[in-house]
Formats: C-alpha cells, sequence, structure tokens
C-alpha cells in the first residue's frame, strides 16, 4: 500500500502541471467574482472522483471604505465545501483559497516559463499549485484501502487574500468539527514550513472636515487631508515602540480640486503582533491617536477594523510537525519551520483550538508579485508528502489526534 502511493504520485506531475496552469488562467482577484466562482467550478470538475458532497456556500458582502471615504458593500465569489465520511472517529479540516491578489485590471496576467524548473505566473503558488496537491493527496487517500479511516472536509474561501474578513465565521464553523487542519499555502521561499505566525488587523479611517474656498475663505476650512496626515504620521511612529508590533500605512486618498479645502480623507492601514497582549496595547493606542486628532476643531475621525487573525504561536502544533518532519526524511524531503510574519487561515484554524500545518503546498517564490514563480518539481513532492501523512493519520490510533470540542 505504500508503494501504491509512493510511486503513482510522481506519474501524475505533467498532469497536476497541467492542472495548475489552467487554473491559474482564470483570473480570480477577490474581487472578480465571475473569476473567483470559475475556479470553485473548475474544481469541482477536478475532484468529481473523490465523490464528496460538494456545496456552494454564499458570504455576506465585504464592506470597505471607498475613495471618497464612503462606505460600500461589494459581493464575494461563493465558497466551496466538499466533504466525505463525516462520522469517521478523525476528522480533518484542508483549506485552500480561490482568490489571488491580481485583479482582472492588474498587468500581471500571462504564465510563462522562467527556465525548465520555474513556472511564472500569477497564483500559480499562492495558490492554484496548493489546490491541486491538495487535489491529488486526497486522490490517492480515497483510492486506497484506508479510505474511510478518516473523515475530511475541504473549504476554499474566496476571500482569504483580503484576511478571510466575510469566511471567519464559516471557518469557525468548521473548525469546531475538525481535530487537526492542512491548509495548503506555499512553502517558504527556501521550502521551509511556517512555524509561528503574527496576528494581524486590518483598520481603515475616515477624517471629515469642513470644505471651503482655497482662495477667499481658506481660514473657514478644515482640511482633512492635514489631519490625516498628522493622524498616519503619529501612527507609523509607533512602530518599534513595541516589540514585534509593526504597522504599516498601505493606503491613503482624499481631496480634489486644488482650489477647494477638502473636506474629507481616507486611509487604510495594517497591525502585526506577535503576541495576544499586544492587541490591546495597539488598540489603546489608536484610541489615543483618535482623541488626538478629534481635540482640532472642525474635524471628525471615525477608526474601524479589529484583529482578525489572532498571533499563532507554534507550541500547539510541534507534535503533528514533527510528525510531517518523520515523513519527510522517509520520502528524502528535509523539513525545517521558521516563524512567519505572514498570516493565513492556519492563525484562523489555531485561533478555534485546531492543531494544523498551513504550509503544505508548493514551493516557489516573489508571491504577491508579477515576479511569483512556482518550482514544478514540487507539485508532485508536496501531494506525496501530503498523502503520505494523511496515510500515517488514518492508520493511527484516532484517539492520540482528536481533541477535546468547546
Amino acid at each position: 500500500m505504500r508503494q501504491s502511493y509512493y510511486h503513482w504520485l510522481p506519474d501524475q506531475q505533467a498532469l497536476m502541471l497541467e492542472q495548475t496552469i489552467a487554473l491559474a488562467e482564470i483570473n480570480s482577484g477577490t474581487f472578480n467574482v465571475t473569476g473567483v466562482n470559475a475556479v470553485a467550478d473548475r474544481l469541482a470538475e477536478l475532484a468529481a472522483g473523490l465523490n464528496a458532497v460538494v456545496q456552494r456556500i454564499d458570504l455576506p458582502h465585504y464592506r470597505q471604505l471607498t475613495d471618497r471615504a464612503e462606505w460600500q458593500e461589494q459581493p464575494l465569489g461563493q465558497a466551496l465545501q466538499l466533504q466525505k465520511h463525516p462520522d469517521a472517529p478523525l476528522q480533518l479540516l484542508l483549506m485552500g483559497h480561490l482568490d489571488t491578489v491580481y485583479g482582472v485590471d492588474h498587468p500581471f496576467q500571462q504564465i510563462r516559463w522562467l527556465d525548465a524548473e520555474r513556472l511564472n505566473g500569477p497564483g500559480v503558488t499562492d495558490m492554484k499549485g496548493g489546490l491541486v496537491v491538495a487535489l491529488h493527496a486526497l486522490t490517492v487517500l480515497e483510492a486506497s484501502p484506508l479510505a474511510g479511516k478518516i473523515g475530511w472536509r475541504w473549504l476554499l474561501n474566496p476571500d482569504e487574500e483580503i484576511g478571510s474578513p466575510c469566511s471567519a465565521e464559516l471557518i469557525a464553523s468548521c473548525a469546531a468539527e475538525a481535530d487537526l487542519g492542512l491548509v495548503f499555502e506555499p512553502a517558504l521561499a527556501d521550502g521551509s514550513l511556517a512555524g509561528a505566525r503574527k496576528g494581524s488587523g486590518n483598520f481603515s479611517v475616515r477624517v471629515t472636515g469642513r470644505a471651503a474656498h482655497a482662495g477667499r475663505e481658506h481660514h473657514l476650512g478644515r482640511n482633512a487631508i492635514r489631519a490625516l496626515c498628522d493622524f498616519i504620521s503619529a501612527l507609523d511612529n509607533l512602530n518599534g515602540q513595541r516589540k514585534g508590533v509593526t504597522i504599516n500605512p498601505g493606503y491613503i486618498h482624499g481631496g480634489g480640486a486644488v482650489n477647494v479645502v477638502p473636506d474629507r480623507a481616507m486611509a487604510r492601514f495594517n497591525i502585526r503582533i506577535e503576541q495576544p497582549e499586544d492587541e490591546l496595547w495597539c488598540l489603546q493606542q489608536l484610541e489615543q491617536l483618535q482623541q488626538r486628532i478629534f481635540r482640532q476643531e472642525g474635524i471628525q475621525i471615525e477608526l474601524d477594523g479589529d484583529f482578525g487573525r489572532k498571533p499563532k504561536p507554534f507550541g500547539p502544533h510541534l507534535r503533528l510537525f514533527e510528525r510531517l518532519r518523520q515523513i519527510g526524511q522517509r520520502l528524502g524531503t528535509k523539513l525545517n519551520w521558521l516563524p512567519s510574519g505572514g498570516c493565513c487561515d492556519g492563525n484562523n484554524l489555531a485561533a478555534a483550538g485546531v492543531a494544523n500545518i498551513d504550509t503544505l503546498g508548493v514551493c516557489g517564490g516573489s508571491i504577491h508579485s508579477s515576479d511569483e514563480f512556482l518550482l514544478v518539481g514540487s507539485l508532485s513532492e508536496r501531494a506525496r508528502l501530503t498523502a503520505a501523512l494523511l496515510f500515517e493519520l488514518a492508520q493511527d490510533d484516532p484517539a492520540q489526534w482528536r481533541r477535546k470540542r468547546r
């Protein structure tokens, strides 16, 4: 039985590459609802042989502050869920995402070979390749005599690249029924797995001032851009004041005609934290900055956002990592793990109490840029690694992995 899955997956390398390219050729920027749903359709077709129960799940609209400092709700694609063996004694939650960071208007839309080993293309690594890895690992499991020894749910959400704000409740609901989690984000650039992860918060700030003629009645105006700049400057100065906390003002917009004192301005920023207690410190600092700007006569400031992803300490996940490392040694794949400032849905699973490995996807690099590339040989390698893990978990005493439900 071991030989059947150790040898079959490398033979699928060409097919896995073909499937990855086909998925990457579908633009699925987060707000391209048609494209995201098209990726889900294609995956459902590819996974038909699993004979799983397939469900499409509508999510709430995404609420975002526009350039005009007005709230706008945007629809998102559907989540896709495949589930099998829900009564098995051990339940796994596999996770992936359908979206990429490359919108329909992004210049990076083409796939090309960099050399014989590297494929450049939007989402080939993050995470169209990871979706194919998960698909083939499950295919091997379900074709084996161990099918049914473990139950699994494969959840694919459409909003991971914006922090999974609209799928967070769905993830938490699925996690409540899971014992272990496997997430198919790409490995780190050197092939290492992510260990501890920082938490993340996304925030928006809206400043309202008072419009006036910039020449005749400049003194009657209250400049929203200036007030926002005061806020952003003070916000950025918080960097370095607390170990492990980084703040990134990432987007700013305001004003219009230059002969008008601008009465509106907005910005978005991200905060990364290392420890759970950092969250309170950050929120206190934000409140103090907000009050400072409020003290300016004629200026109003509103903050919105939260820490949607909590820090993921490594300790609760170590035993699962060690099992995977032992498997890797037998397969000739050396595995290491490193802390990461990045976040993913592995943070969400950890917050729900589910031990997980969240970088089981392909190897590559330069993700979130037009230089993103896939090391094509890692497709079958990572699928084989994941399949071996599934086989061992299926043969383990489930009691050693089952967790107490909340």
